[in-house]
């Protein structure tokens, strides 16, 4: 049996999410409408840098949305208006609204009582590891407008706080649902609003005042929703 160690969240941003975002704005760029045909993977893939199995990984997360159809034999066309300042998770707001609403819904139920938790239950060690995802939080977003990456370690390491292994297989089994909200690129700067309140978050939790942090939590997510329903109701 191997011994026992811990396996710590990957923050590298998804290459797929980046794969699209790229397509996104180069579709938007050439003034692709719905029924546009894209190009072929393999023409995708020399121009991205990335691997086929990267580019076809990518586009079936687009064609679960509804954001393209593949047709035997003619290619991959586009179903949806894009525009350039959209990105994967817009897009996925605007052609998923219901579901990621629901998600947010159980973030907020899971996150929020996982803060009260990390209050009454966070180590030394723990203390020094939110803080330090902090710190790197507020070190990206200050360089350049957002830090999804660095923001979802940051919750992690809350989550991680919390001392409920049952917990984190649930949260395992949720991670793509909850980890989108984690994926807008810079120039859209969602949920940037909340960024100062992610240190009051820390210093309530640091200092075990778990009412505090439940709070603090829902404010934060309170500008998420707010964000999320702006770019929902902008299409509408």
């Amino acid at each position: 049996m191997l011994p026992q160690a811990e396996l710590s969240p990957i923050t590298t941003p998804r290459a797929d999410v980046l794969v699209l975002d790229a397509l996104t704005r180069y579709m938007a760029q050439c003034g692709a409408r719905p029924g546009s045909r894209l190009p072929p993977e393999r023409e995708l893939a020399e121009k991205l840098g990335v691997s086929r199995n990267t580019v076809r990984e990518a586009l079936k997360r687009w064609e679960a949305l509804g954001i393209i159809s593949r047709r035997k034999g003619s290619g991959t066309f586009l179903q949806v208006e894009l525009g350039e300042n959209d990105s994967f998770l817009s897009l996925r707001f605007k052609n998923d609204s219901a579901n990621m609403l629901h998600a947010l819904e159980v973030r907020r139920i899971i996150e929020s009582e996982c803060c009260v938790l990390a209050a009454q239950r966070a180590s030394h060690d723990d203390l020094a590891d939110i803080e330090r995802c902090l710190i790197e939080m507020e070190r990206v977003h200050l360089a350049i407008g957002s830090a999804g990456a660095e923001d979802w370690a940051f919750h992690s390491s809350i989550y991680r706080a919390a001392h409920n292994p049952l917990l984190l297989q649930m949260l395992n089994g949720i991670y793509d649902s909850l980890h989108a909200f984690f994926e807008s690129p810079p120039e859209q700067a969602l949920f940037s609003d909340s960024f100062p309140l992610h240190r009051q978050l820390f210093d309530a939790i640091r200092q075990r005042d778990a009412q505090a942090a439940r709070t603090l939590c829902h404010q934060i997510l309170d500008i998420t929703e707010r964000d999320m329903k702006d770019v929902i109701n902008a299409v509408r």
